[in-house]
């Protein structure tokens, strides 16, 4: 099993899990299904049955394993949930749907019949759905191979395996089918018939008439009804009034009425599912899909057997190193999406888990968990002991302690009416009193002949199966027949009637639920115990005399803690005490044992007088001894169990254990035990620390504390659950033992379970306990919380300002700090992190921000006092605690205020640390935290366009950090990147910060970066500098003239030749966004130059024109500098046919700009290439507005320079073509335009015969 990574529970029956699974190494996801191994008789034949059966409409088992107590199978995931769950929301399906869903079952039911396999449970429940929809039959249990006599199979099978499969499991598994509710049974099987092919049919015909209908052909409350209604009356037909919402057609009815023929003799020969032909085909290439649904008659006495060579194939794998332990599958820490697939094994009523959105589920769940320590602590202690852990089973007639012959009698020989249970249980007062009278008569007969006594026993063991009724027993025990048992039982010659007595005493104890005072109860005790101890060699005799002394000590102790009776009333003499003691020890056979174990464990669940008696200093021991000394799983989890239920009412007992043994030895029993076993240690464990027994040791025992974190990889809930439990009682007691835990995943699993018991979830049983145990766990360690940051606050305030910490401080800083990583931990828990990050949280971290800048500093030391490796990790852990408070936007909002004012000055000055990973952490804290801050504050004060400069935020950064900036954009990487980042945040959201840079001389700076980084164009910080040069020049306020002095012309030009060569040529798909990303950063930049010097030029030009002069130099100037930029008018033609809309518009943009600025300049504008691409442009383009834009320039281009037009007259056909299809009649006043502007272009180069547009 050590293939498979387990996931999450996706469904559960009475005694099965599902989980979700899968094969490590791959990405094949299972579904493992864990089953008790009582069904093992069906888990087996679903094995012998499908093997090497793969069809696309039945679930495909892989393979089998087995541990102490449990069946694990790995089998097709299914995440369509099942077919009852379809049935159960939609309540019923169109007919359409219902012909495709039966498509698959007729295709599937045909595959199953071919191999010769019966079905025998067809059911929406045992249907399970893909996620594409597919049906598909699941869980082979209860099928069988058509005319085989399936208790001959498995009788083979239990001879070559030695297992416990007799004659009675078989029958009693397959009786059960017909015992339940047989909403899907065929009339034949409910008479006694076998299970054949018909029956399925009738099956499959109930199916898709609920399907339709939305609830089954035959129903009623009680099932003797039900059975009637199934055998003598008709089902509502589907045509009725009660399916008016839609009618079925004709041959939906006729296939009905076929299937649900009750007699499959008279079955119709052509019934036939409504489907499509080529549907027909995909059940068999070679037979007609009549031959499985038609017909119910010829079906029912067909036989088609299926043997098997060998039963090799019924047995399963052992778990790895043939160890018993049953966690032996990885349990996954990642979460992955729920499904609602459930497989139903045998009679297991699956459960599907819904799905619920999280938001701030653990919040308020954990609101109201506790109102105090105390309240806690009262809660923990209702958890310890569940109902699971005081789970009673009967001491006599128990299979898992000896075998018991089936008790028949022969009424023949009876010499009495052999009346039935129900004649007795109506039987007049005066007819009870003679039928008792008789049967005293003939106990108190002698036995002078073999057959006096054969008549005796034969007459026992009449009563045997009396007394298993409440009723019968509740009044034979308060008859005259109990005396004469005890009787009896003393005086008796014959050694079986004595033991078949104490039998039948023993059963009355166990059935009874009423007693009277006067029952004498304590004779029949002493008595036994007498009996046991005269003849304590005897193992046989004990083993039948010991079952009926522990049922009647349970039964008074029962009785005692239900305040019936006072315990006077039933005396128990110290011998029996004593004589079970002696049962236990060593050298007496394992079943006297085992009784003896079973008798301390059932009486010991009371909270009794008469369960102190076994409550000794050396029964923890004993009880140890047994368990680690026994073999079989039954008798090695009973002396636990004992030992639990002891510890309940006497700690002290499990640590008389713990003290003989020692703390390794149990921990090694607990870690490799079964999985009851580990519930049950678990519980001690739980209750001693509880007691404060052993407190001080195990709360200081770093390998139990890791031994108990381990099995919170169980599969079981419970085990789960009282793990946390007491983790949660560790943790009370010990706070610096949470750091272990987290170290150890505590966090993680905490996580992956509550995710399980969030608000909303489903939860029964075991899912709701879990709930409990984390709830008290989370709320405690939240609660500890401010006691740890407190603690290492006063450790450091102690020390502050100080080089030489005195021994006391050395030692509280040694204690203190080391639990900084739990606050980490904590902070980055999905669950802790909404409930510990809160005002006062954040208050206290900016105190320990402030010791953390005096430590790197230098005005405080710590490395004398605790090292430096510890002094840095301090640093360290905690600047990444704010980190992961960082990556959540919305907390930081929460509190701006206090993270303004206590978190971000110390950030600030950590920036500054002459420590490159403290300042990197730093600027990145302050670089993330600002924008944050910066866009909260933005959309706060909706009426301003910009935030107020003298904004404290703002204020911090300007006079603290930006005088030091170029330092750190030029240090060593990754520092610049995150510098860029915080400037990035800042232009986005203040358009002051612009001028800031400028005032403090940045620009120069960032084309140095431009340099430093030119060979890695797509690398993070080149974008970065890309994206704040484009928030620089987008910004109307910035004076961009310093920027064109320093060379942003030549820079620009530069990277968007490179980027477009990039763009144009991109191969690889992961580089292709981000070239696209930066090409149009670029090109931003670019028409925001372009806009600036368009501007600049017609504000000059609109001066000469009104006659106020001005100074034409500037623009002269700015012209010439930016003439480097025609150079890339070749490259912005290329990008026109870009699909990419953005593109191409902020290419056309800037094309026209530089062309309205420097008309044709550029000589290679109208190159053949630049022509044919303007051509395919305007080809592909509908919108006008895009026309009208290309079409300006190109009538720019050619009428500024008569290079180009003469370029267009010889060279440009292409282009030419285009235009004239855009100068035909416009069909509007919107295409007249671009038709105008195509007529002025084609008459520029001669072509006179285009009509002029109206």
């Amino acid at each position: 099993m050590e293939n498979f990574v387990l996931y999450e529970e996706i469904g559960r029956g009475n005694t099965t899990v599902v989980y979700k699974g899968r094969r490590k190494g791959t990405i094949n996801f299972v579904a493992i299904i864990c089953t008790d191994k009582c069904k093992r008789v069906g888990v087996a034949n679903w094995i012998r049955l499908t093997q090497g059966l793969t069809h696309k409409n039945i679930v495909t088992f892989y393979e089998w394993y087995e541990t102490s107590s449990h069946l694990w199978l790995v089998v097709e995931l299914c995440t369509g949930g099942s077919l009852k769950s379809v049935i159960a929301q939609d309540e019923c399906l169109p007919e359409d749907v219902v012909r495709e869903f039966g498509i698959d079952l007729v295709t599937g039911l045909y595959h199953i019949h071919k191999h010769g396999i019966i079905y025998c449970e067809l059911k929406p429940g045992k249907i399970l759905l893909e996620g594409s929809g597919t049906l598909k039959f699941s869980s082979f249990c209860r099928a069988r191979a058509d005319g085989e006599d399936l208790e001959k199979v498995f009788a083979l099978a239990g001879a070559e395996e030695g297992e416990d499969i007799n004659e009675n499991t078989v029958q009693t598994y397959f009786k059960s089918i017909v015992q339940g509710f047989p909403l899907y049974t065929a009339p034949e099987v409910i008479k006694g018939d076998n299970f054949c092919k018909a029956s399925d049919l009738w099956s499959l015909g109930c199916l898709l008439y609920e399907m339709f209908s939305g609830k089954p052909p035959f129903l009623s409350e009680g099932r003797s009804e039900l059975i009637e209604k199934i055998l003598s009356e008709d089902p509502l037909r589907p045509g009725s009034d009660s399916f008016a919402f839609h009618k079925p057609s004709p041959e939906f009815i006729s296939l009905l009425d076929g299937l649900l023929q009750k007699d499959p003799q008279k079955s119709k020969e052509d019934t036939e599912l409504p489907v499509s032909s080529s549907a027909k085909e995909s059940v068999d290439d070679h037979e007609n899909l009549d031959n499985l649904s038609s017909s119910r008659a010829g079906l029912k006495s067909s036989s088609n057997s299926f043997k098997i060579e060998t039963q090799t194939e019924l047995r399963p794998k052992s778990a790895a190193d043939g160890e018993s332990n049953e966690s032996i599958f990885l349990l996954s820490s990642r979460p992955t999406p729920r499904t609602n697939s459930a497989v139903e094994i045998c009679d297991a009523t699956t459960v599907p888990i819904k799905n619920s959105s999280q938001g701030d589920s653990w919040l308020k769940k954990a609101e109201n968990v506790c109102s105090s320590q105390q309240d806690m602590e009262s809660k923990l202690k209702e958890l310890i002991y569940t109902e699971s852990d005081l789970t009673v089973t009967p001491i006599i007639d128990n299979p898992k302690i000896m075998k018991q012959v089936p008790v028949r009698f022969d009424p023949k020989a009876l010499h009495i009416p052999a009346y039935s249970v129900e004649k007795l249980s109506s039987m007049k007062d005066v007819d009870w009193n003679n039928f008792v009278k008789r049967v005293c008569s003939m106990l108190e007969s002698s036995e002078k002949n073999t057959g006096a006594a054969r008549s005796k026993l034969n007459l026992l063991y009449y009563l045997c199966t009396l007394v298993v009724h409440k009723e019968i027993a509740n009044r034979l025990i308060s008859s005259q027949l109990f005396p004469i048992l005890i009787q009896q039982l003393r005086a008796a010659a014959n050694w079986d009637v004595r033991a078949n007595i104490a039998r039948v005493i023993g059963l009355l104890a166990l059935h009874t639920s009423e007693l009277e005072e006067n029952v004498p109860v304590s004779e029949a005790i002493t008595l036994l115990t007498e009996l046991i101890r005269e003849n304590f060699r005897n193992s046989k005799l004990k083993q039948c005399f010991l079952p009926a002394l522990g049922e009647l000590l349970f039964l008074i102790a029962s009785k005692e803690e239900k305040g019936e009776h006072p315990r006077e009333c039933w005396a128990v003499p110290s011998a029996a005490y004593t004589v079970l003691m002696r049962c236990l020890r060593e050298g007496e056979e394992r079943v006297v044992n085992h009784i003896a174990a079973k008798i301390i464990e059932n009486v010991c669940t009371t909270r009794s007088y008469h369960a102190q008696g076994f409550i000794t200093g050396e029964i923890g021991p004993v009880l140890w001894y047994l368990f680690t000394h026994s073999t079989g799983d039954s008798l090695k989890i009973t002396p636990i169990s004992a030992l639990c239920r002891i510890t309940r009412s006497s700690p002290n007992a499990f640590q008389s254990v713990i003290e003989k043994v020692g703390l390794t030895a149990v921990l090694n029993s607990l870690a490799n035990g079964m999985c009851k076993i580990q519930q049950y240690m678990l519980t001690m464990f739980s209750a001693m620390l509880s007691c404060g027994i052993h407190l001080q040791r195990l709360i200081q025992e770093k390998d139990f504390v890791t031994t108990i974190t381990r099995l919170l990889e169980s599969p079981s809930t419970f085990i789960r659950a009282k793990a946390f439990l007491v983790l949660l009682q560790v943790l009370i007691n010990n706070r610096e033992m949470l750091l272990l835990s987290c170290q150890t995943r505590l966090l993680m699993y905490i996580e992956r379970d509550s995710r399980k018991t969030m608000p909303g979830k489903e939860q029964q049983g075991g899912s709701e306990y879990l709930s409990k145990c984390l709830d008290l766990l989370i709320y405690h360690i939240v609660q500890e919380l401010p006691g740890i940051l407190g603690d290492i606050l006063s450790a450091l305030t102690n020390v502050s300002g100080r080089k030489h910490p005195s021994t006391v401080q050395a030692k509280q800083l040694k204690m203190c700090l080391p639990m900084m990583p739990v606050v980490l931990h904590l902070v980055t828990s999905q669950v802790f992190r909404p409930q510990i990050v809160t005002k006062e949280f954040l208050f206290n971290y900016g105190i320990l921000l402030e010791f953390i800048r005096s430590i790197d500093s230098g005005e405080t030391i710590l490395d004398r006092a605790i090292g430096q490796a510890a002094s840095e990790e301090l640093i360290k852990t905690t600047l990444m605690t704010f980190g992961a408070v960082t990556e959540h936007p919305s907390l930081l909002m929460s509190h701006r205020l206090t993270v303004e004012d206590s978190i971000v000055p110390p950030l600030v000055s950590l920036v500054h640390s002459q420590n490159e990973e403290w300042r990197l952490l730093s600027l990145r804290l302050l670089s993330e935290t600002t924008s944050v801050l910066l866009s909260h504050e933005v959309m706060g004060e909706e009426k301003e366009e910009s935030l107020n400069s003298n904004n404290k935020l703002l204020s911090l950064i300007r006079d603290l950090l930006l005088p030091q900036y170029e330092h750190i954009l030029l240090a060593p990487d990754p520092i610049p990147m995150y510098a860029l980042k915080l400037l990035v945040a800042l232009t986005d959201r203040s358009p002051a910060s612009a001028s800031l840079m400028e005032e403090n001389h940045l620009f120069p700076v960032l084309f140095q970066l431009i340099l430093r980084y030119q060979d890695s164009i797509l690398g993070n910080t080149m974008q970065t500098v890309i994206v704040l040069l484009n928030n620089i020049v987008a910004n109307k306020s910035v004076n961009m003239i310093p920027l064109f002095q320093e060379g942003l012309t030549h820079h620009i030009c530069n990277l968007l030749t490179e980027a477009v060569a990039l763009y144009l040529e991109a191969d690889d798909k992961r580089n292709t966004k981000t070239a696209n990303v930066l090409l149009g950063s670029l090109l931003d930049i670019l028409q925001y130059m372009l806009t600036y010097t368009a501007n600049i030029v017609r504000q000059t030009l609109q001066a000469q024109k009104s006659g106020a002069g001005g100074d034409t130099q500037a623009a002269e100037d700015l012209l010439l500098i930016n003439k480097p930029l025609t150079d890339l008018i070749s490259l912005l033609i290329q990008l026109l046919p870009s699909e990419d809309t953005e593109i191409f518009l902020s290419a056309s943009q800037s094309l026209l700009l530089l062309v309205q600025l420097y008309g044709g300049s550029n000589e290679e504008s109208m190159s053949p290439e630049n022509m044919y691409s303007f051509a395919e442009v305007l080809k592909s383009k509908e919108d006008p507005r895009e026309l009208k834009l290309l079409l300006k320039i190109v009538k720019r281009l050619i009428t500024s320079n008569k290079k180009h037009l003469e370029s267009l007259k010889n060279d440009g056909d292409a282009l030419i073509q285009a235009l004239e299809s855009l100068g035909q009649t416009p069909s509007s006043d919107v295409d007249s335009a671009v038709a105008s502007l195509a007529f002025d272009i084609l008459r520029a180069v001669g072509h006179e015969n285009i009509k002029t547009p109206k």
